[in-house]
């Protein structure tokens, strides 16, 4: 149902790979201790990504040989090693149909104004540097695993972003699976069973639509390896919580941690507490934690939904980041941190699905944090565009 097909383009040379793969751009905050890391790196694909001169950053790394050309088609199995878990997943070529066709299924709203970046950086190179995460419900793993049983790895590295993010001390294992070989064409059978869910990267694949291009460069795994974190986040009210308080139902606690479904977890210098959903709706998107919290607790503080993409008002932190929201509080940066429980697989792909025939069924923006995020720079994709 869902075409793919292997890759062309540029890959990194050897060792090479280790300073050139780099976060996503959209998860690089401006003036972060990230931000300040990769910038001293010549050779990170952040230069190329986000960097004022891409088409420089990019000639340098061929001029030295630290990229090569790969013309045969190619899936690239990635392994990811975090902790004591592991995921696998594959690169692959991805073809850009229109939702609603139903091969790839989106759950979130795009914006045009906010893939400028990515289209003109895609004209001014050639290529498509970062992956749409992709997520097939089809027995994927079995077909890697299988891989990884007969195959030596192209490369093998962990990555080092000094701490800086998530990222940081994973290592990963990349296999070069040609994909007239046996093992390339079962990965294409088994993908092409179903629809492909986007799970992260929804803007690189609507920069791929409106570029008009056959294909994208996608990573692909199966749902059941895709692990969904809370998208927590910190908060300043256009009214302080101090002052409202008091209007909304709240048990004081002592630790401010991942809730149970349907529940919030609060953070104010004054105390901990516990906000229990008042009302949980039926529909796919209004019984979703974060469209209860807005319904809930936003208008008390004088927010409305265009607010949520304001950094006056808002910012996000991951599941394993409630430290650095705890921090943003007690600095006085903002007034209120929120947890909320994860997103789950069920409900995303419920959201999705209703939103094939209606797109104005999706979630709201900052719904989901997929994690660990895939390396951008272990394949830049040579795209073709429609005739």
């Amino acid at each position: 149902m869902a075409e793919v097909k292997g890759l062309v383009g540029l890959r990194p040379v050897g060792e090479s790979i280790k300073n050139i793969t780099c976060p996503p751009y959209d998860v690089i905050k401006l003036g972060s201790p990230l931000e300040a890391f990769l910038k001293q790196n010549e050779d990170s694909l952040y230069h190329i990504t986000l960097g004022n001169e891409p088409e420089k950053a990019l000639k340098r790394l061929q001029e030295l040989g630290l990229l090569q050309e790969e013309q045969t088609p190619c899936f690239y199995v990635y392994e990811q090693v975090y902790g004591k878990e592991l995921r696998r997943g594959v690169f692959t070529a991805a073809e850009v149909v229109d939702y609603r066709e139903g091969k790839i299924i989106r759950h979130e709203k795009t914006f045009d104004e906010k893939v400028k970046g990515r289209l003109e950086l895609r004209a001014k190179t050639g290529y498509t540097f970062e992956p749409v995460f992709l997520l097939t419900q089809a027995p994927l793993r079995a077909v890697l695993d299988e891989v990884v049983r007969n195959y030596s790895p192209e490369y093998e590295f962990s990555s080092d972003f000094h701490k800086a993010t998530e990222l940081h001390g994973i290592k990963n294992r990349i296999f070069r699976v040609e994909e007239e070989s046996r093992e390339g064409k079962l990965i294409k059978e088994v993908i092409a069973c179903g629809p492909l869910y986007i799970a992260d990267g929804h803007h690189r694949y609507h920069a791929s639509l409106l570029n008009k291009q056959t294909h994208c460069l996608a990573y692909v795994c199966e749902g059941a390896d895709a692990r969904i974190l809370a998208y927590n986040r910190v908060i300043n009210g256009v009214v302080r919580f101090e002052d409202i308080k008091e209007r909304i139902p709240l048990v004081r606690t002592t630790e401010f941690t991942t809730p149970e479904k349907h529940v919030f977890s609060l953070y104010t210098k004054e105390g901990t507490y516990l906000m229990k959903a008042g009302n949980i709706p039926d529909d796919v998107v209004g019984c979703l934690d974060c469209s209860i919290l807005e319904k809930e607790l936003y208008p008390h503080l004088g927010l409305t939904h265009e607010m949520i993409t304001d950094s006056q008002h808002f910012d996000y932190y991951a599941e394993d980041e409630l430290a650095k929201m705890k921090e943003c509080v007690d600095s006085g940066k903002y007034n209120l941190a929120v947890a909320l429980h994860p997103v789950s697989l069920t409900e995303l792909t419920a959201v999705a699905d209703a939103g094939i025939n209606n797109a104005s069924i999706v979630m709201p923006e900052k719904s989901t944090f997929f994690a660990p995020k895939i390396l951008s720079g272990i394949f830049i994709y040579r795209h073709e565009k429609r005739s």
